[in-house]
């Protein structure tokens, strides 16, 4: 009976991440981390799978799916959405105003995610701008969530602006900012703390 009780304390404890952003913390000591934003565009009891959107590659859209480079927003790159299986495509986008959406979720507000497959075939409807990921993160059952009970990850609110922005490079420093307090004031980090 006691083992039930526990189980539903850990079930109601849960809160999702999906829909928002992690924003690592400053001096993270992690390459694939440092000063990242991620999406959370997956988060249950199960684990967790999120896109980093500040980490644009050097590999131009036009070079390998040539089909999707206008609808892609700038930079027009491939951007590397974490460790996981690097050379896997996934797709964000905007969804249409008052347009029907064929093979596509929405994620939150106007941000959905795309069925690979079917954007390089041309089958998706009701999508009017893309960002094309590499690579995924990804969290096992519980990881996320220890990790920001732990001070790694703050969890804020997402902004369709902030998904598919066109200036990624400053997307950490701006998030950090627009929070306020302690964490507006983390956005001052140099980024090499070596320079002070």
């Amino acid at each position: 009976m006691s083992e039930q009780r526990d189980e539903d304390a850990d079930t109601e404890d849960f809160v999702s991440t999906a829909g928002q952003l992690l924003v690592s913390v400053p001096d993270l000591g992690d390459d694939n981390f440092d000063r990242t934003v991620v999406f959370m565009v997956e988060h249950d009891g199960n684990g967790a799978l999120g896109l980093v959107l500040n980490r644009p590659s050097d590999t131009e859209v036009a070079d390998h799916l040539p089909q999707l480079a206008d609808g892609t927003l700038s930079p027009q790159v491939f951007f590397i959405g974490g460790p996981v299986s690097v050379g896997g495509l996934m797709a964000l986008g905007r969804r249409s105003l008052d347009a029907t959406l064929n093979h596509a979720v929405t994620i939150a507000g106007p941000v959905v995610m795309i069925d690979p497959q079917a954007l390089v075939n041309g089958e998706v409807e009701g999508v009017e701008a893309l960002r094309l990921f590499t690579g995924y993160s990804g969290w096992g059952a519980g990881q996320l969530d220890s990790e920001v009970a732990s001070g790694v990850w703050y969890v804020v609110e997402a902004m369709a602006d902030d998904v598919l922005c066109a200036d990624p490079d400053a997307l950490w420093r701006a998030v950090m900012r627009r929070q306020g307090g302690k964490l507006a004031s983390q956005a001052l980090y140099p980024d090499d703390l070596r320079s002070n």
